[in-house]
């Protein structure tokens, strides 16, 4: 477990580098606009097929969950109005004082302790909320919820779309990304299109298992495990696989099933930061430096 809590941390600290956070910003900026392009040409069907994914769902579930992704929705949008706040203030003052990794550090620490800030809100008024836009949804006619909801679904299959294509691109890039994280390693020449197999392969996997637990992302709490999952299932292979072929000529993933619960732990806290508003998109770096190293250390420990 000291190796993981080692990688974990090494991965923390390389991920503030200056050419990380830039390889992840203008790819989260890519898929972002890949897929608010796509949402913008198809919204009709998405949302035709969101309303009828609702149709099975007891309205009762529909109220209870719509309210509660109304209230994450509140606090997601107050913590990016207390960062953008926080920058029209004081944002050139640290650009002029700081430098650029710096700069960055203070940035992603700005978005965590705005996200804390309303956590914390949250835990002592979130019930509240919760309430009253439950009692909002008595209000309305059931038409209304449905279309409601149905929206939010839609921005939900879209988010993860943009999910999956940061997991591509960290998995194409990963070679080059670790290159420049771990100048002193001898890395080996990655097979990429060997490694995309597996992202494919999971991703249809993904699909598959989100469709089938569909009805569970209704049930408040339980949806953010299932959710969680998810997300671990789509990510361990391509993250571990992309690892063990930067570390061996020949990667044989037979040398990964002594390592399952450190591989599932690593993936995990990669995992959660597509629950962060803006830290989703240094998600899959983190787990493919944090992964590397892991296997790196196993590898000069034998």
């Amino acid at each position: 477990m000291k190796d993981v809590i080692t990688s974990i941390t090494v991965a923390f600290s390389k991920i503030l580098s200056w050419h990380t956070i830039r390889l992840a910003l203008l790819s989260g900026i890519i898929a972002t606009l890949i897929w608010i392009g796509f949402g913008y040409l198809l919204w009709d069907y998405i949302l035709a097929l969101s309303s009828k994914t609702l149709e099975y769902v007891p309205f009762s579930l529909i109220k209870s969950n719509g309210a509660w992704m109304l209230s994450l929705m509140l606090w997601f949008q107050l913590t990016l109005i207390t960062f953008a706040l926080i920058y029209a203030f004081f944002g050139n003052f640290i650009l002029d004082s700081t430098t650029k990794d710096k700069y960055t550090s203070f940035s992603l620490i700005t978005v965590f302790l705005s996200a804390l800030f309303w956590g914390i809100i949250w835990f002592f008024v979130g019930d509240n909320i919760y309430q009253q836009f439950l009692q909002l949804f008595n209000w309305l006619p059931f038409e209304t919820v449905e279309k409601g909801l149905a929206f939010i679904i839609g921005l939900y299959i879209i988010y993860n779309a943009i999910v999956v294509t940061l997991l591509f691109i960290a998995s194409i890039f990963s070679q080059p990304l670790i290159e420049l994280e771990f100048e002193d390693e001898n890395i080996v020449e990655k097979n990429t299109f060997v490694s995309v197999k597996y992202t494919i392969k999971d991703t249809l996997i993904f699909i598959a298992l989100s469709i089938v637990a569909f009805p569970l992302l209704f049930v408040p709490i339980l949806n953010f495990f299932v959710q969680l999952i998810l997300w671990i299932w789509l990510y361990k292979d391509t993250l571990s696989f992309d690892a063990l072929a930067l570390n061996y000529e020949n990667p044989n993933k037979s040398l990964l099933k002594e390592h399952k619960v450190a591989i599932y732990f690593i993936t995990l806290v990669a995992v959660l930061f597509n629950f962060l508003p803006i830290f989703n998109i240094i998600g899959p770096f983190f787990g493919e430096i944090a992964m590397f190293h892991y296997i790196n250390s196993m590898k000069k420990s034998k």
